[in-house]
């Protein structure tokens, strides 16, 4: 089994997520290919000292920092009939792989995934992980909660046939966000099945701060954009919530200035009120999972939780509004540049 790793500006996070990938509880030969960006934390340093001490730990370069390249190189380089991508934010259960490749046999599936289990350090970490975690915030994705077994559109990282990475050629490196979206919906087009197992979850360990949180999701958002200009209704329409917040919050602001300045009055003023409603009430459904159970370790919790919800959706929608209009180019997640992550205990 392959397990193929892309890795940029992770030196908080890799050993661990290593460590977990190597203990994982599977019959057979396994290696962890890590794809290594150009770091600028130390991380390659870590890289290299791991795959010293465990010659299951291959290295392989990625210069141009893109995920979807450094997947493929790490592909290439692999041995094996089964890939697992992970994440160096992600953390393995030790029966993860074991069970999903039963879960692939059994349902004669291509590509099978779980769930991401987001947690989180900080409040705000804790924060970003409860929006993960719940249909209010990434939108009801299966593997953000799901709980019944079934075909899937997508899968969170994803245990694959590399026979059919190959028919379908890998991932597509024009795309810098959305990859795995996009590998999935040609898996499918080729007539093989994509799974959801609920009973498959990988702890996922979000963005450390607001700045980065913005800049993830606007690059995310972009890429969405950019898919939708591709595919068109291949994209689901829960894809669509966010933009379409953004453009209310807009149409508001015009209605307000239009009121305000005189413009609309009287019958006509009342009327245009009407576009506020929904806004009132996507501001009790923030609260509302701010303030509801599950809310965390205490009220800083919840005020970034009631922060973290509207960063994501208007960061994202924003982002999807310009990636429909002029495309992604060159968009890239710069996120991790730069990162100083601290280690998790």
């Amino acid at each position: 089994m392959t397990f193929v790793m892309p890795v940029l500006n992770e030196r908080g996070y890799l050993r661990r997520a290593v460590e977990t990938v190597l203990a994982q509880d599977i019959p057979g030969p396994t290696e962890l290919i890590l794809a290594l960006g150009p770091s600028t934390d130390g991380t390659t340093e870590l890289a290299r000292e791991l795959a010293r001490d465990d010659a299951r730990i291959v290295l392989v370069d990625n210069p141009a920092a893109d995920i979807p390249v450094g997947l493929n190189l790490a592909i290439r380089a692999g041995r094996y009939p089964t890939v697992v991508r992970v994440d160096a934010h992600s953390e393995l259960e030790p029966d993860y792989a074991r069970e999903a490749l039963a879960t692939l046999d059994r349902v004669r599936a291509a590509n099978v995934g779980g769930v991401m289990r987001a947690d989180g350090r900080t409040p705000f970490q804790r924060a970003v992980a409860r929006a993960y975690n719940s249909p209010i915030g990434l939108g009801g994705g299966a593997y953000h909660g799901g709980t019944q077994e079934a075909e899937a559109e997508s899968a969170y990282l994803g245990v694959m046939r590399r026979h059919v990475l190959d028919e379908v050629g890998l991932f597509d490196e024009s795309i810098r966000r959305g990859e795995d979206w996009e590998l999935n919906l040609r898996i499918r087009r080729a007539g093989y099945r994509v799974w959801f197992d609920p009973a498959l979850s990988v702890t996922y360990w979000p963005r450390e701060s607001w700045t980065r949180l913005v800049r993830q999701f606007s690059a995310t958002g972009r890429w969405r954009g950019e898919l939708v200009r591709r595919f068109g209704r291949g994209n689901s329409l829960r894809f669509f919530a966010p933009p379409a917040l953004v453009l209310t919050i807009a149409l508001a602001l015009v209605v307000a200035l239009l009121q305000l300045t005189g413009v609309l009055h009287g019958w006509w003023a009342v009327a245009a009120s009407v576009v506020y409603l929904p806004l009132a009430a996507y501001a009790l459904l923030v609260i509302a999972v701010a303030l509801g159970p599950g809310g965390g370790h205490g009220w800083r919790d919840k005020l970034w939780t009631a922060a973290v919800l509207p960063t994501m959706h208007l960061s994202w929608g924003t982002g999807f509004l310009l990636g429909v209009i002029g495309g992604a180019h060159d968009t890239v997640d710069t996120s991790r540049l730069g990162s100083r992550n601290t280690p998790l205990p």
